[in-house]
This record gives C-alpha cells, structure tokens and sequence, in this order.
C-alpha cells in the first residue's frame, strides 16, 4: 500500500514529525521532489534533527530510504547529512538512488546565487541552494542525471558543452570566473565514487514491493502553495509539491496511492517572499514565533525567522483539494495555549467582496483577511493521548476548523516528540 504525507499549505507544516511517525509501519520512505532548499525537523529517541534531502524513515533500521527520480540531488550534501546522523550515533540508513535522479551542480548554486544578487530588491526569496537554476537545466534538457556518470566518453564531451553554454552567463551577464571542464569533470567523478554502490532502477525496486504488499511512504517537500501550477506563482518552488506528483517523481502508477495525509499547522506561518494573507506582525507574531514549534519558527534550513499568521482555513481547504488528502494531520496544537482568543481566516475580502476560494496570485495580493475569533483554553496539552481528554475550547477549535476545509482531521499533534499524537474519529 502507498501512502503520501505532504503540506497543506506554505511548507514547515510539520511534515516530518508526520512522516517520521508513519515510517515505523512502512517497509520503504521515498523523497519523490524538491532538494536540499528546506528541511524537516524531527525530534525522537536519538535527539533533534534537521534533515534536508535524505528521507525521515532514517531512524528505523528496517526502512529502505529512497531518493526518487523527482529529487534535485546535492551528492555532497546527501553525505554530509549520513555523516551527521552516523556521528550522533544513529545506525547507518539503508540508502538507494534512483538512476534517474539529477544532480544539483556546484555552479547551479552559484548562478542562483548570482541572479539573486543580480534581482537585488526584485528577487524571488530563493534559499540560494540552486533549486531553480537545477530544475530550469533539467527541462532543457542539458542537466546531468545520475546514470550519465557511469558512461565517462559521454561526460567528457558534455562537461565542454556546459561550460560552453554556462559561461556565457558567467562571464558577460554576471561578470565572475568562466567554469573550466577540466574541473568539472573531475567534481562529477567524485560524485560518481560517492553514490556508485547506492544506486538503482527505483521504479522497478518499488513495483516488486508492491507485488510483495510492502508499505511505501511518499515524502513531500514545502506545500501546495509552493506549487509551480497551483501555488502563489512566481513566489514558489520548482517541482511539484502536489501527491500526484508523488507518483511521478517515484516511479509509480498514480493509483496505487490509496492514503494522502495533508499536513496544516494549527496556525500558519511561511518562510520566504509571497503573499500570505493571514500573516500578523510585531509583538503578537514575535511571541508565537518564541513559543512556536520545537524551539521557535525558524527554517529547518535557513534558520530564517519564518513570517506568522493565524490559521487560513481558505488557503487549507484548497491546499487539502488540490493534495487530494483522505486525512489531515494538524500540527503544533500545543503551541496555542498560551492564549485568551484565537483568531482564524474564514474568509478573504477582494474589492469589497468576500470569498472561501483561493485566487490566483494578482487577486491574493489584495486580498484582506476575515477573522473568527475562537476562545482560548489556556493550559498545557502535552502529554494527552485521547481526544475527548482535551479541554472543550480545544476540541472546538479543532472541529471548527474541519468544518471550514471540509476534509477530516484525523490526527492533532500536541507536541514534537514521535509519541506526541492524538488520533481521532472525524465526524466528516
């Protein structure tokens, strides 16, 4: 059976605590898009952790942890994050790469980093971590897959078309160094040596799992909004953060996937330029900022401060649609106790008018928020695992919420740690 866990909203749902927790049923964890431009946070038994490209089954022995065909692969950075988890003493993951995969090279960070300085005040908020310059490469077709560094005559002859190509970029736009071929062929062999023994025809691995009746958990990255087609274009990322794409960036039929647990946090936030309508400022969202997650909202990868907002049941119940999510996972419940009234976005005025649906990103650059302001239950929920033992003004913050987005939550987390979860019949 496949399963998907992936985020409702603007990334940072708390996705891999999520998935962390459902890998201990499954048998395989793929990362099916996206790269090491942001990261999940995950605190368990060996301590916290911040993993950026490697999949959250790492920390149980009897997962194979998969690196799909979807994924923008920094090589040296997969390692680095192995090394980091192998030095806090937790056992050395069973890895595979997918053949297909495409290499993050070093001079697509540096061009991401260049055109940013270039866009000065016009940029795109990039993580500068060569996402966008990666994927642009991959669609025109002139990036490198992982299969390519095992046929050396192909590399040498495509190493001269690059530079070629790159450093006219290099040299007359941005005036920096010209890449040398030389060089480059020499980084890819090294690349080569560090994955050889890890890689793999997924596609086929993943059909005879699913002919033995294995579990497999597809792995999202960032969230709907994020979405190059349906999210807040162009303040997005470059691959699809959509479940069905799950199926592609994997290697699998799209009907296999039976269970898409939509991740929403019980407020909002979001890291990185766009439009966010519930967003709040100041001391109100310096405050659930401090209080927020496991330590602050903070990117997993960046450590930027992320922007706050109170919960966007618009932006959730649309994120949840376009997922496809049979169940919602709401996150960092606990966060909110510290407070007398709650607000939460029901709706969005645009020129004077009030609307449930999310628009397209011209229209959600005017819109204002519209405010329900729900009761508080000002106390501590960690540590309680049944639902009916929350207090009342928290059980009806949750179900308000479900009824505004229409889809079932199924699961409220009330803390980081693994076992911080409260599963729930929904009345849906």
């Amino acid at each position: 059976m496949v399963k998907a866990v992936v985020g409702a909203n603007w990334g940072d749902e708390g996705k891999g605590k999520i998935t962390d927790m459902m890998a201990k049923e499954a048998d395989v964890v793929i990362r099916f898009q996206g790269g090491a431009n942001a990261g999940h946070t995950i605190v368990n038994n060996y301590g916290k952790f911040a993993l950026h490209t490697l999949p959250s089954g790492v920390f149980y022995g009897h997962v194979t942890n998969i690196i799909g065909n979807g994924v923008a692969l920094n090589i040296p950075l997969l390692f680095k994050e192995v090394k980091e988890l192998t030095d806090r003493n937790v056992p050395t993951p069973h890895i595979m790469i997918s053949d297909r995969a495409q290499i993050v090279m070093p001079y697509h960070i540096l061009l991401d980093a260049y055109e940013e300085e270039r866009l000065a005040g016009k940029s795109f908020g990039s993580t500068k971590s060569g996402i966008a310059p990666f994927y642009s490469d991959k669609f025109a077709k002139i990036g490198f897959q992982v299969s390519e560094l095992f046929d050396e005559e192909l590399l040498k002859e495509k190493v001269v078309r690059i530079c070629e190509l790159k450093n006219v970029l290099f040299e007359h736009l941005y005036h920096k160094e010209p890449l040398k071929p030389e060089e480059l062929l020499e980084t890819l062999h090294e690349y080569r040596d560090m994955v050889a023994p890890y890689v793999g025809n997924v596609s086929a691995f993943l059909d005879q799992a699913l002919k033995e009746g294995k579990n497999i958990l597809l792995e999202g990255q960032l969230g709907t909004m994020k979405d190059p087609d349906h999210g807040i274009y162009p303040m997005v990322t470059s691959s699809s953060t959509l479940a069905a794409y799950g199926a592609i960036g994997a290697g699998i039929a799209p009907y296999e996937i039976k269970k898409i647990v939509a991740v929403t946090k019980a407020y909002s936030s979001a890291v990185g330029a766009g439009a966010f309508v519930s967003e709040i400022f100041g001391e109100e969202a310096d405050e659930l900022r401090r209080r927020g997650g496991d330590g602050g909202e903070y990117g997993a990868t960046t450590g930027r401060p992320r922007r706050m907002g109170w919960y966007d049941c618009v932006a959730s119940r649309y994120g949840c649609r376009l997922q496809g999510a049979t169940d919602v996972a709401l996150t960092v419940m606990d966060v909110l106790g510290y407070l007398d009234e709650i607000p939460v976005c029901t709706g969005y005025e645009i020129d004077g008018e009030v609307t449930k649906e999310f628009p397209v990103t011209c229209k959600l650059e005017k819109a204002k928020p519209v405010f329900v302001k729900l009761p508080g239950w000002k106390c501590d929920i960690r540590g309680i695992r049944n639902y009916e033992e929350l207090p009342e003004n928290c059980r009806k913050y949750v179900e308000f919420i479900e009824e505004q987005i229409g889809y079932p939550i199924t699961m409220v987390s009330n803390g980081p740690g693994r076992d911080d979860i409260i599963y729930r019949e929904s009345a849906l």
